[in-house]
């Protein structure tokens, strides 16, 4: 097992509107899944690889992430938080993170689940001197996934916020990145969104953005009929 030097965050300042009749007193990340909290399943899989240095932002009952997570140490990692007062979204996000991250670095959303072999994700990156790689795989709801063109070589050409139709194909975002620091050039201050605002700017300066195309296993958990899928794959991965 390879491990890399490698930071990466955890997006978790979300409050889960989508599931607000199970979190009215958790943040959506410390969700249980299998009696685990969501953002423990996605910590240990940093973990695997040696990546260790995580930040993590919040906002949405902030306390009892720190409560629960502490500073990493009790679960052999390092953890930087930053609080959002308002919600800055995706990327607005790493703002406050602009010292933390000066080398290549991953981005997980605190509510998408996988059991992805990192290091062909990082290898696939590095071979092709990206400065953004995105995780995509076929979604079976297009309609409501943010969507991810790519041309031949795997290129992004394009990206779409949940267009409500089939237009754009059903290659969507498994929102997973790795990123080079320079995308800081295309984070504004502020409140800014990836797929609304980053990754077009970065298109439209001909930056070079990959779309990583896996049949692994990588699931949102952000609704409540996912998370029971999430739940099930889970379980029956355990039980091999």
């Amino acid at each position: 097992m390879i491990h890399y030097k490698m930071r990466a965050i955890i997006l978790s300042a979300g409050k889960g509107m989508r599931m607000q009749d199970f979190n009215n007193d958790l943040p959506k990340v410390l969700l249980p899944i299998l009696n685990k909290p969501m953002l423990l399943w996605n910590i240990e899989l940093l973990k695997k690889y040696g990546i260790t240095d995580i930040a993590i932002n919040t906002h949405y009952l902030a306390e009892k992430i720190k409560e629960y997570l502490e500073d990493g140490r009790k679960f052999g990692v390092n953890i930087k938080y930053s609080y959002e007062s308002e919600l800055l979204g995706t990327s607005g996000a790493l703002n406050n993170f602009r010292e933390f991250f000066t080398n290549t670095f991953l981005v997980v959303y605190g509510d998408v689940l996988s059991n992805m072999d990192l290091s062909r994700l990082i290898k696939f990156h590095n071979d092709k001197k990206a400065s953004a790689t995105l995780v995509v795989r076929k979604t079976d709801h297009p309609l409501d996934s943010d969507i991810v063109q790519l041309d031949k070589n795997d290129g992004v050409v394009g990206v779409y916020h949940k267009p409500g139709t089939l237009d754009f194909g059903d290659i969507g975002n498994a929102a997973w990145y790795i990123l080079e620091p320079d995308v800081f050039n295309y984070i504004t201050p502020g409140h800014s969104d990836f797929i609304k605002d980053v990754f077009p700017r970065m298109i439209a300066d001909k930056k070079i953005v990959y779309g990583y195309m896996t049949t692994e296993f990588i699931k949102d958990a952000g609704t409540p009929e996912r998370l029971m899928q999430v739940q099930k794959f889970l379980k029956e991965i355990l039980a091999q």
